[in-house]
């Protein structure tokens, strides 16, 4: 009487120690929340019950109700799977293991679930993030008005082109930001930025990268007006050292220039060279170098920062070069009419630092280091 229970739970054993190291696997391999999965199952729902008129967007709301599964449908059946992988550690999961193989039976339903629907799930993903991208953008625009859109500009010999008019900052709220104009072209290829610390150098490269990617994406500026030819961008702005990979500050900086170089010579990100057809397409090269080879001494700075800017001048790349050396500034002489020296100053008012943030033509004539540290009590 009691043989047909023992033989299937013999069976139930047998299976379970065949497969229960590839059941583990499956289910240790899902490591996500199920209410966050019904979350994003509700944007999704939102999504498909939308009456687009965007051609693009009609596409995504097609993509999300293909073969009449809506990808919210789907989305709120893994999170069940989800429930019932957390439940298998509980005092229920336990005491169903090895009646009804409980593990194993939820490791068939994830893998089931994921070889009938994960690829749909990972285009779901990235419509969801275009989408808010474009809501992002047309939050920015609404709350925006008077920001206008970029004038994209073709260019003689496709030479990159950077034309932007009382430029600012989008974070910086209006009645604080001050705005410059800023122009890169065939005869000024890159500007030469001296200035004293906190002057407003550092924030000019962010102002002109900002509203570059802004311009790329199809967002308005924060400027009176942009008319710029494609760019890519290459920046190093900031660099640390690292002890855990034995790097210096210095070498960590020269890692990033040769990124932005890589850029400039039409490589993929992974460093190959992409064929003829896409170094065509690459668009011309924006650089924005923050206090440029800032971790070396003052004559080997100087050297590296003139081979370095001719080398992206034969690349036709355009850019912005900071630095509060004085000594760097000379390389304009050897660099020709492509390459001009402006600044910011700063002045001191009642034992206080004053900065306008307005960018000069020319090189700045002081430096205010002497200045601050007497100002926080250090003796000079």
């Amino acid at each position: 009487m009691y043989w047909p229970v023992l033989i299937i739970l013999l069976a139930e054993v047998f299976f379970r120690r065949a497969l229960r190291r590839r059941a583990d696997h499956v289910v240790e391999g899902i490591s996500c929340n199920a209410e966050g999965l019904l979350l994003f199952a509700d944007i999704l729902q939102r999504l498909e019950q939308e009456s687009f008129t965007s051609p693009r967007l009609q596409a995504f709301s097609a993509e999300l109700k293909r073969n009449g599964q809506p990808a919210s449908h789907l989305i709120r059946k893994l999170a069940r799977i989800e429930y019932w992988i957390d439940a298998h550690h509980s005092l229920l999961g336990h005491l169903f293991e090895v009646p009804l193989l409980y593990t194993i039976q939820v490791a068939f339903a994830a893998e089931s679930w994921r070889q009938s629907h994960g690829a749909r799930m990972r285009a779901s993903i990235e419509i969801v993030g275009e989408v808010e991208a474009l809501l992002s953008l047309a939050t920015y625009s609404y709350e925006h008005p008077a920001d206008p859109f970029p004038q994209f500009v073709e260019s003689l010999n496709a030479a990159a082109h950077f034309e932007g008019q009382e430029l600012g900052h989008p974070l910086i709220a209006t009645a604080k930001c001050v705005r410059n104009s800023v122009q890169l072209d065939e005869q000024t290829c890159v500007l030469l930025v001296s200035g004293s610390n906190m002057s407003g150098k550092s924030t000019l490269l962010r102002v002109v990268g900002i509203n570059t990617v802004l311009a790329m994406a199809g967002a308005p500026v924060r400027a009176k007006s942009l008319r710029l030819t494609p760019l890519s961008i290459g920046t190093r702005i900031h660099s640390t050292d690292s002890l855990q990979e034995g790097r210096s500050t210095f070498y960590t900086e020269i890692l990033h220039i040769r990124r932005v170089f890589d850029l400039a010579n039409g490589k993929a990100a992974n460093g190959a060279l992409a064929n003829d057809d896409l170094v065509q397409e690459h668009p011309p090269l924006l650089f924005l170098f923050d206090e440029l080879l800032e971790g070396t001494n003052s004559k080997d700075r100087r050297i590296g920062a003139e081979s370095l800017i001719r080398a992206l001048l034969q690349r036709q790349a355009i850019g912005i070069v900071t630095t509060h050396d004085l000594a760097l500034t000379e390389i304009t002489a050897g660099l020709g009419n492509s390459i001009r020296n402006v600044h910011f100053e700063d002045q001191v008012e009642d034992g206080k630092m004053r900065f306008d943030y307005k960018l000069r033509e020319g090189v700045v004539t002081k430096s205010n280091a002497l200045a601050l540290m007497r100002i926080i009590g250090l003796e000079t």
